[in-house]
């Protein structure tokens, strides 16, 4: 298992010097990934070019771009230069999004996710691999039928004819379908004590694809806070958990809040909605249950940390990618050094 860092987007505490000095000191700790993030404020593809050009060694990957925010040529014309940027360290990470950003923002209806994302993945590798891009699905159809479009190939040779695909998946079709297609999963929320039933999805994916879990990256972002008192800690974490379990999406679609119900905290996941929903963000924080938040970070001193890789580790994580949860740099340089330590001690490199 490699360490890997999870910038997210801008926050109200960062700037992009602060993301890019993070992302050098993962760098100088011999991290295997740094990712960044896009919603509906800051891209991922321009904060990793950026990255790229002031770092030496790491990969720069994207958890996510948006599938409705681009076409799958753009993806790909995107990818193959922030490879060649990197000279071979990018890793493209896509994701649907979920019905208010692609239908609010990106003006994309969200139908036909599962579909969608096999033909863009297909369309993004072909066009990587410089192959002339001829393509007739459900979805897309490359040329245009009727049309005064050509079959065209990627006009440069980038340094690998392929890179690593990556999905953001959080229910079991989803999962079955990154197991399928993707080189590896980001996962949201993953608790090593319930890696079993996570995963199963996934196995049946590669299963269908004629393959194992040999070689497929599970690749997890998990909140880290390092302290002595534990729930001191999590209540760092609890305005996020609650933002997605609770906001991040309508009653009605929520994945987020499905996961927490399939987890085993059906109540808990309605009360934090509803109070989410009902503009009341504190009490819906309040509301995460402690367990939920223990299960699914990285919370506490260094033996518990050690113990913790140790666990993620087991559950057939390949990269463990971190994301402090602290309020300024210096808090977030000194947490990347104390998760590095606990990664030497827990020995599972």
């Amino acid at each position: 298992m490699r360490l890997g860092l999870s910038l997210g987007y801008q926050a109200s505490w960062s700037t992009p010097a602060d993301h890019l000095a993070m992302a050098q000191e993962a760098d100088r700790l011999g991290f295997a990934v740094v990712w960044a993030a896009e919603a509906y404020g800051s891209d991922s593809p321009s904060m990793l070019a950026w990255i790229a050009g002031q770092t030496t060694r790491i990969d720069v990957g994207a958890a996510v771009m948006q599938i409705p925010a681009r076409s799958p040529a753009m993806t790909a014309m995107t990818a193959a230069t922030i490879d060649a940027l990197s000279g071979g360290r990018f890793r493209l990470g896509l994701g649907v999004s979920g019905p208010q950003v692609s239908e609010g923002w990106h003006g994309v209806r969200f139908a036909h996710p599962l579909g969608r994302t096999r033909e863009y993945v297909e369309v993004v590798r072909m066009a990587i691999a410089r192959k002339p891009v001829a393509y007739d699905g459900e979805h897309y159809q490359l040329p245009l039928p009727g049309g005064a479009g050509k079959a065209l190939r990627l006009g440069f040779h980038p340094p690998r004819a392929a890179v690593p695909v990556y999905l953001a998946a959080v229910g079991p079709r989803n999962l079955e379908l990154a197991g399928e297609i993707a080189d590896g999963w980001l996962a949201v929320f993953f608790a090593p004590d319930s890696a079993a039933e996570l995963l199963a999805p996934v196995e049946r994916g590669r299963a269908a694809a004629g393959a194992t879990m040999d070689g497929f990256d599970v690749a997890p972002s998990v909140p880290v806070v390092a302290g002595a008192d534990v729930a001191a800690c999590a209540d760092l974490i609890r305005p996020y958990a609650a933002l997605y379990v609770g906001g991040m999406g309508s009653r009605e679609q929520n994945f987020y809040n499905r996961l927490a119900v399939r987890m085993g905290y059906a109540d808990d996941a309605r009360r934090v909605q509803d109070l989410y929903l009902d503009r009341k963000p504190r009490d819906a924080a309040a509301a995460v249950p402690q367990e939920f938040i223990e299960r699914t970070s990285i919370l506490g001193g260094r033996d518990r940390m050690v113990d913790r890789i140790r666990e993620y580790a087991a559950a057939g994580v390949g990269t463990l990618s971190v994301s402090p949860y602290v309020g300024d740099l210096d808090a977030g340089i000194r947490t990347l050094r104390a998760v590095a330590d606990a990664y030497d001690a827990a020995g599972v490199a």
